[in-house]
């Protein structure tokens, strides 16, 4: 009986520590399957971040491309109405001249006449 005895009591306690050790290896699986379940939102987001990031530049250089082809367009059309602007103002300096000329030469014809008949 003392053998039982002494048998209780040390069972007891090794049976304890194995509950508590297959219980902390059970809570260890958990912790692991639960950081390894974080580590995947990890990748995942990563991965959202990384193609959100590679969407968002390809946009922009799109937009930066249209923004620039647009600018010059602008640019192109502004220069060609002051070149316009340029050329009529020629025409007109031009006519302007013809025409004080001609006002000269009648000015000048009439005043010749103007003194030869006393």
């Amino acid at each position: 009986m003392e053998d039982d005895g002494i048998k209780g009591k040390v069972d007891g306690p090794e049976t304890e520590m194995g509950k508590e050790t297959e219980s902390c290896l059970n809570n260890s699986e958990d912790i692991e399957m639960h950081i390894n379940f974080i580590l995947e939102k990890i990748d995942r987001f990563t991965q959202q971040v990384s193609e959100t990031l590679e969407t968002g530049k390809t946009m922009f250089q799109e937009l930066s491309v249209k923004f620039e082809e647009h600018l010059i367009e602008i640019h192109t059309e502004q220069m060609e109405k002051w070149q316009e602007e340029i050329k009529e103002l020629r025409v007109r300096d031009a006519s302007n001249e013809e025409t004080s000329s001609l006002l000269q030469n009648t000015r000048s014809h009439l005043f010749q006449n103007c003194h030869m008949k006393p």
